[in-house]
């Protein structure tokens, strides 16, 4: 078989992120895959930091794609969000008629563990796959300030292609099974993990609240200063608002943990020093033990109004 056979042959992998098509973790990512030699290359990722924007999607405006030179790889920068990207990138429409066999999201600066997972647009990436039945994998480091550096994305990428290696085998087996997708968070000293662990989402998250502020936010990619110390009011412009306005930040003022749900939930594995691989899907559900409180709490609204009788409900609506 010819070269150009074999090429056509080659599993097609569909790269994304939320970083940004510069972001060091995505490149790496992309290396590592085009090194292995087995597989044909797409990416298809934001044109900028696109982080926590979770599963918005662009509904108006037209995406604006521009290719970029990546070595190994067919690749455009999309206006978009990364659910975006991976609608697109899956559309057939972008890439000449190819649809890829798996889709990879990532690598992420940050942890996406427990409810992080609806904030995070490195996961949607994944998810948009999986509701249009592509195998999908959204893959994020937790980075550490002052203590993690950019060659620790690269080390994910590295450890994170025998999971990539062995989900493709078992697509091309039909063995895969089509009623979930990914999520794999590398923990912070890559380099020494205990190896992958099968874990469930958990309820770990940042608490989030805000404070007044007088500076406007630092016009730069998370991506961009992922490796240094910012003072985020230091290296901003100082602004004066109009008379009307306010100015807020985000700031950080606690983390819940998973303590109390057990050893094998994504965040409390991860800090053990694994790697964890989530199963996830798309559906919303509460649990189960809430069920029968909603049934009886419904079934009491209908009783009582049935008896006011049909004049309560005419009233109701003029």
């Amino acid at each position: 078989m010819d070269s150009t056979a074999a090429a056509a042959q080659a599993p097609v992998l569909l790269v994304t992120n939320d970083d940004g098509i510069d972001a060091p973790g995505l490149r790496f990512l992309v290396d590592q895959l085009v090194a292995a030699g087995r597989y044909r290359v797409l990416v298809c990722a934001p044109d900028t930091d696109k982080s926590g924007v979770s599963h918005c999607i662009t509904w108006r405006p037209a995406l604006r794609c521009k290719r970029v030179d990546i070595s190994g790889a067919t690749a455009f920068g999309v206006s978009g969000t990364p659910a975006d990207c991976t609608s697109l990138g899956i559309s057939g429409k972008l890439f000449d008629g190819v649809v890829p066999d798996l889709v990879l999201s990532g690598i992420n600066i940050g942890n996406n563990c427990g409810y992080h997972v609806i904030y995070s647009g490195t996961v949607a990436g994944a998810r948009e796959a999986f509701l249009y039945g592509i195998p999908a994998i959204s893959m994020s480091y937790d980075w550490v300030a002052g203590q993690s550096s950019v060659n620790d994305l690269k080390v994910s990428a590295e450890v994170c292609m025998p999971l990539i290696n062995t989900i493709v085998t078992e697509i091309k087996n039909g063995t895969y099974p089509k009623g979930s997708f990914l999520n794999v968070d590398v923990p912070t000293d890559a380099a020494h993990h205990k190896g992958y662990k099968i874990t469930k989402q958990g309820t770990y998250m940042a608490r989030i609240s805000w404070e007044q502020t007088v500076y406007k936010k630092p016009a730069v990619e998370s991506y961009q200063t992922a490796n240094m110390d910012v003072d985020s009011e230091k290296d901003s412009e100082l602004v004066t608002p109009s008379e009307n306005d306010l100015l807020f930040k985000r700031v950080i003022v606690g983390r819940n943990s998973d303590g109390v749900e057990g050893e094998d939930t994504d965040h409390n594995s991860l800090a053990d020093g694994y790697i964890t691989v989530t199963p996830l899907g798309a559906l919303s559900r509460t649990e189960p033990d809430a069920i029968p409180y909603f049934k009886a709490c419904v079934s009491r609204l209908v009783s009582k109004f049935a008896s006011l009788g049909p004049s309560f409900y005419r009233s109701r609506v003029a």
